[in-house]
């Protein structure tokens, strides 16, 4: 059986299987906006591989973190601009 990590996501904890990537952990909250674009259009995972940027999201007040690419670690704190 995995290992459980647990991370917070806008300030909700939330318990995933260790490994797990941030844009899956967010996704897995219900979030689908992880980001607005400058025009304040709503912007989430687009590639899955860190290309396109369209999933940066904020991790322990860093902001601008590529979720798709970021694995989640024991109480991480995430926040989206969701």
């Amino acid at each position: 059986m995995a290992e459980i990590t647990t991370i917070s996501v806008n300030g909700s904890p939330l318990s995933i299987p260790q490994g797990t990537v941030v844009a899956v952990a967010v996704a897995m909250t219900g979030e689908s906006q992880f980001r607005r674009s400058v025009s304040g259009k709503p912007r989430g995972p687009l590639c899955g591989m860190g290309g396109c940027c369209e999933c940066r999201v904020t991790i322990d007040g860093q902001p601008h973190q590529r979720s798709c690419i970021t694995l989640c670690l024991e109480g991480m704190e995430v926040r989206t601009d969701g």
